[in-house]
């Protein structure tokens, strides 16, 4: 069993709080509760922090988030399996998100050293002949991060790493189900000689993060989560910056002109990888008519063989959902959607947090189901007769982070590129393919900001201006 290493803040001693493995419920860790009490002692430490981490220079934030990557390399596995116990994921997923996590902190090194600024030709404007610039990357100050449970290493690393190369405090809350990896990152970057106070963990309940989000000393709130929680989060922050992913409800569309095998395979692993719940995993599969039944076909016969059971075993392909609510909510859904004229092809069964693999078709574009961001391992198929109908179907909700198209037509590919509301559109991929250091993040009301490292990074950073006249 892990225990986080946070010490209380207050001088009292805190309530503890178990983490519990989602297959089967053992304890897996404990982390110790930050009280809205304890707030001001984290914003005080923070300050000093901030005073800090400006203070270190981009060399030095360079090598610490270098040297943090180097550590979590040598132990990946021991973060694998933490991973996979916290979360549930698979541990195959959780290890690839371990890769994942040390590339984002090497990707934040390099930010940490190169994007310093560049300078202003202030001698293009007539009249300004004499004068000469530039503009700095300057810190924010104290940066609060909260983040979901779903990616609890890398995700902490996409809000971690470029505040710290920015050269800002961060205060950090993770999910209260998945906070150990989050703890073994800010264990690591300590160990690597990270000061004391450039990075707070705290660990709590919605009190704990209102009132940490509402303080005037944080200067920007970093977000990834639910809807309802990201409105809370604005109507609660005042006047800071916000950068926050609500959340998507991603079409992918296969032309009839697609790579059959290839369009299934990329399919089947984004709306199942890491039991569904991805915020741009495979949601809504589009298919045209002519290709739909063979495409039902093949991708039936391919979801039969995904073994669900205990993601600590390396054959299993689908590990459990977070939590019992999770499943009950989306159980609902379904049930929901299937009374309204929605057949279930596979799935809809299992046991305990374990939802095998679901498809359907026919679903009531009316239904949540279909509307809402399904966040498990559901996945919906639906014919069209004509591209525009493609990309009105797919256009035709609230939250869009990325969207997909199978075709062998470049034409048709820039036409998808161009008129799908998404924050990023992959061609001939699955909609869940993402690459750390591109921009992250939606249309609608789907973000606010981007991630991506350098994009968080700018985010987390703010412009100085230096003009002297001659």
């Amino acid at each position: 069993m892990r225990e986080a290493t946070l010490a209380p803040l207050s001088g009292i001693l805190p309530a503890f709080r178990d983490v519990l493995n989602p297959y089967d419920g053992t304890v897996v860790g404990t982390v110790p509760l930050t009280s809205p009490e304890d707030v001001d002692a984290v914003i005080s430490t923070a300050r000093a922090g901030a005073v800090q981490a400006r203070a270190l220079s981009r060399h030095r934030r360079g090598k610490l988030l270098d040297d943090a990557a180097s550590v979590i390399q040598a132990r990946r596995e021991d973060f694998a399996q933490t991973v996979t116990a916290e979360s549930g994921k698979t541990i195959r997923q959780a290890r690839k998100e371990v890769l994942r996590a040390i590339n984002t902190l090497r990707l934040s090194a390099a930010e940490a050293r190169r994007n310093a600024g560049e300078t202003v030709p202030f001698d293009s404007y007539e009249g300004s002949e004499d004068r000469i610039g530039w503009y700095t990357r300057e810190p924010l100050g104290i940066i609060a991060a909260i983040t979901p449970y779903n990616d609890p290493l890398n995700l902490v690393a996409h809000k971690v790493g470029p505040a710290l190369a920015g050269g800002n405090a961060v205060i950090l809350k993770p999910s209260a189900l998945t906070p150990l990896s989050a703890q073994m990152l800010a264990d690591v970057l300590t160990e690597v000689g990270l000061p004391g106070g450039v990075l707070t963990v705290v660990h709590g309940d919605r009190e704990v993060a209102e009132a940490i989000v509402k303080c005037r000393e944080v200067r920007m709130v970093s977000f990834t989560g639910g809807f309802a929680t990201g409105e809370a989060i604005a109507r609660t922050a005042g006047l800071k910056k916000l950068a926050v992913d609500l959340g998507g409800n991603a079409p992918v569309i296969v032309m009839d002109d697609a790579d059959l095998p290839a369009a299934v395979e990329a399919c089947i692993s984004g709306a199942f990888w890491a039991a569904g719940q991805n915020c741009v995993g495979v949601q809504r599969i589009l298919v045209a008519e002519p290709l739909y039944t063979e495409f039902r076909r093949s991708f039936l016969q391919e979801t039969s063989r995904l073994a669900a059971g205990n993601p600590a075993v390396d054959s299993t392909d689908v590990g459990p959902m977070i939590s019992a609510a999770s499943v009950e909510r989306l159980r609902a859904k379904i049930d929901a959607a299937a009374a309204a004229g929605a057949i279930v092809l596979a799935g809809n069964t299992g046991e305990g947090n374990l939802l095998h693999p679901t498809v359907l078709e026919n679903v009531p574009p009316e239904s949540r189901l279909w509307k809402e961001e399904v966040f498990g391992p559901v996945v919906m198929l639906h014919p069209f007769a004509t591209f525009d109908e493609a990309v009105e179907v797919a256009n035709a909700v609230d939250f869009s982070l990325h969207a997909g198209i199978f075709t062998r037509s470049l034409d048709t590919a820039l036409q998808a590129a161009s008129r799908i509301d998404a924050g990023g559109v992959m061609v001939n991929d699955s909609s869940d393919y993402r690459f750390d250091g591109m921009p992250f993040g939606g249309s609608k009301y789907g973000s606010m900001g981007r991630e991506g490292v350098r994009f968080a990074y700018e985010e987390m950073t703010q412009p100085k201006v230096v003009c002297i006249k001659r």
